[in-house]
């Protein structure tokens, strides 16, 4: 039976080449439907609607074990899983490029009558804006940008703007689009919520409430930042999803996607936040309000 507490990722499954002060990487796991996915099951069940080649889903299986993830809708395919190529410079990631052919064979999945809350992660944004049309019951319906698509496909990028309730993109992203004043942005695009990820400086949310911000952790080393804007989300979402959705709990809510980033980018890939638990969550959590009480 639908349920309005149900949550939902639809994303991408990656195999990454990447290059950092980690060293040289190759065929390490990530994707936005794994990041978020492994933020978000620390506090809630969530549903996976992702494509993926024979060559990555026994790493899904791995990082997944454990967890409340329903991946029913992770459809396996006999061909190459989406690959992307970065490298870290000055804490952020330089994308060096990608190979996203099996979107050509997949189309997005969504449970039937869905009522609850769905995060659409960054991938190709044809598929982006065929799961949001899959999505009309949807109770909060989210999307996150992707740099490289903004510049590729521009017009279908914007689709999937105009589509989302809540969208997620970082300051070169926000750049990209066009964006100066978040408010007039958020209010041009008829956006419920924007949030805004400034790595090392911390992460907003501008609603017509006003402005949150949540500073990063300063004394964690940013020692491979990729899936950190995935991890805010599905922290962010379950969070707030989990403790009634008012409009008082926002704040708490980003407090808890800032200490899912922060699980995300201490280790290599899906590490950290693979081998976090919910009492790591609480104390990294306590770490972040303490932060911000200084800042205050």
């Amino acid at each position: 039976m639908p349920d309005a507490t149900d949550l939902l990722v639809v994303g991408s499954v990656a195999l990454d080449s990447r290059e950092g002060p980690f060293g040289s990487l190759k065929d390490e796991l990530g994707g936005s439907a794994v990041y978020f996915a492994l933020a978000a099951s620390l506090l809630t069940p969530v549903t996976v609607s992702a494509p993926v080649g024979n060559d990555a889903i026994d790493k899904v299986a791995k990082a997944f074990d454990g967890r409340p993830i329903d991946t029913a809708l992770v459809h396996v395919f006999d061909a190459p899983t989406y690959r992307w190529k970065s490298r870290q410079e000055a804490g952020h990631n330089v994308d060096l490029g990608s190979s996203d052919k099996i979107y050509d064979r997949w189309k997005p999945d969504a449970p039937h009558d869905f009522i609850g809350w769905a995060f659409v992660g960054s991938m190709r944004p044809d598929r982006q804006a065929q799961a949001m049309k899959m999505l009309p019951g949807a109770r909060l319906l989210a999307a996150d940008a992707m740099l490289s698509y903004l510049r590729e496909q521009a017009l279908a990028s914007r689709d999937v703007l105009g589509r989302a309730a809540w969208y997620f993109c970082n300051e070169e992203e926000f750049a990209e689009l066009g964006g100066r004043d978040p408010e007039e942005f958020r209010r041009r695009w008829w956006l419920d919520g924007l949030v805004i990820k400034s790595g090392d400086k911390g992460v907003s949310v501008h609603t017509s409430d006003g402005k949150i911000h949540v500073p990063a952790l300063p004394h964690y080393p940013a020692f491979d930042t990729t899936g950190a804007g995935d991890a805010v989300a599905g922290g962010m979402l379950a969070r707030w999803l989990t403790t009634g959705a008012q409009r008082g709990g926002l704040q708490d809510a980003l407090v808890c996607g800032v200490a899912c980033a922060s699980l995300t980018i201490e280790a290599i890939g899906v590490r950290g936040i693979a081998s976090a638990t919910p009492q790591l969550l609480e104390d990294r959590m306590a770490e972040v309000w303490e932060c911000l009480g200084r800042e205050s």
